[in-house]
C-alpha cells in the first residue's frame, strides 16, 4: 500500500476541519472491516500506545500497525502514552512498523530531545501531546521541532469523560505560541470530543480533533462527516 509523501501534513486540507480517527473506537475484533468503513472520510489514523504506567491503559502494539499499514494509504500518527524508560524503544519500533507521525508528551522531557532526534533521522513527522493538568507554556521550547501539537481536554488513557473546562482557553494559547514560530505546526485536540465540543474546539484553534465514538458510532457517518466538514 502507497504511504503518504514526506510532507503530507502540508498537504491537509486548510479550509475545513482535518479528521483524525482513533483505532481505539473501532471494533477490535473487525479492525480490517472498520478500516475500510471509515477510510473515505478520515484524514489522519490515530493509534494511542499505552504501557499501563504512564497512561492506565494497555495499548497498541507494533505488529498491529504493521499490519494497519499494509492495508491503508492514510498518514498513521502514533500517540505514545509510555514512561520515559521505553519512549526511545517504542520510537524505534513504531517507526519500523510504518508510523507516519510520532507524538511524544511533553512530560516525557528527560528524553524528549533524543525522541526528537530519532524521528527527525526516520523522515517522520514529529508531534507533542500535554496532558490536561500539564501548563501549554511547557511545550514552548520544542516548537521548533514539531509538525503537530496535540492538548488533551480530559484525564489521559480513559474513555467517556467529560470536556475539561479549560480546553479552549489551553487551545487559544496553543496557538498563540504556534502563530509565533512562524512555523505549519497543526493543532490537534484529543478527548472529550462530543457533537456539543467540537465546535467549541474548533472555535478555539483546532485545526483537527480525534475522533472516537462521535465517528464510529454514528448512526450515519456519511451524515456526522458532512456536518464535521462544515466547521
Amino acid at each position: 500500500m502507497p504511504r503518504p509523501a514526506p510532507g503530507w501534513i502540508n498537504g491537509l486540507p486548510r479550509n475545513h476541519l482535518i479528521a483524525e480517527y482513533s483505532m481505539w473506537s473501532a471494533d477490535l475484533t473487525r479492525l480490517s472491516d472498520d478500516l475500510t468503513r471509515i477510510t473515505p472520510y478520515a484524514d489522519i489514523l490515530h493509534i494511542d500506545v499505552a504501557d499501563g504506567h504512564f497512561a492506565p491503559a494497555l495499548l497498541f502494539f507494533p505488529d498491529l500497525v504493521a499490519r494497519l499499514r499494509d492495508q491503508t494509504a492514510l498518514p498513521v500518527h502514533i500517540h505514545l502514552m509510555c514512561a520515559d524508560a521505553v519512549i526511545l524503544s517504542q520510537v524505534t519500533q513504531f517507526a519500523e512498523a510504518g508510523a507516519d507521525l510520532i507524538s511524544l508528551h511533553v512530560e516525557n522531557a528527560a528524553v524528549a530531545d533524543d525522541a526528537l532526534a530519532m524521528i527527525a533521522e526516520r523522515g517522520l513527522a514529529a508531534g507533542m501531546v500535554l496532558r490536561v493538568e500539564t501548563p501549554v507554556a511547557e511545550v514552548a521550547r520544542w516548537l521548533p521541532r514539531l509538525d503537530f501539537l496535540t492538548l488533551l481536554g480530559t484525564a489521559i488513557g480513559v474513555k467517556g469523560q467529560g470536556l475539561d473546562p479549560c480546553a479552549g482557553d489551553r487551545l487559544r494559547a496553543a496557538a498563540g505560541l504556534i502563530a509565533a514560530t512562524g512555523r505549519r505546526i497543526m493543532l490537534a485536540a484529543d478527548g472529550g470530543i462530543r457533537d456539543n465540543t467540537v465546535p467549541v474546539l474548533r472555535a478555539a484553534g483546532a485545526e483537527t480533533v480525534v475522533l472516537g465514538s462521535l465517528a464510529f458510532g454514528a448512526p450515519d457517518l456519511a451524515a456526522r462527516m458532512a456536518w464535521f466538514r462544515r466547521l
